[in-house]
């Protein structure tokens, strides 16, 4: 399902509208989950691609509600993302192609810490002075 461009007015909480211009949408219905893909445009009419999978939930009370996780793709990301999603799908396609598993998610990975700290590197708390003055 593709849809027409069109326009969202939007009230921010000191009562301004900002007008958000949807350029193109692309529907996914895929089982259980929807994926919405909206190119939009930026103030400056720079395009980026909104990706949301949507997820039909039912609440405690019994009311149906929409779990939404969303990501903001800018164009001068697309290549290197589209190539990790090829690569991604390709390695659980068939394991080969290839492509070899990863560790290592990017240069902002953080350290790991030694998994085998001895217990004097800790500090010793006794709950039972918690409260005493």
């Amino acid at each position: 399902m593709e849809e027409e461009a069109g326009t969202k007015e939007v009230i921010n909480g000191s009562n301004e509208k900002i007008v958000k211009e949807e350029i193109y949408t692309k529907v996914v219905r895929a089982g259980k989950r929807t994926y919405f893909f909206d190119v939009k445009a930026t103030r400056k009419e720079d395009y980026y691609l909104t990706i949301t999978e949507s997820k039909k939930r039912l609440g405690k009370e019994g009311k149906i509600f929409y779990e939404k996780h969303k990501i903001f793709l800018y164009k001068e990301d697309f290549e290197k993302f589209a190539d990790g999603l090829t690569d991604a799908v390709s390695f659980i396609g068939n394991g080969i192609n290839g492509v070899k598993p990863q560790t290592s998610h990017s240069e902002y990975e953080t350290k790991k810490e030694p998994a085998d700290l001895s217990a004097r590197e800790f500090t010793n708390i006794d709950f039972e002075d918690l409260g005493k003055k």
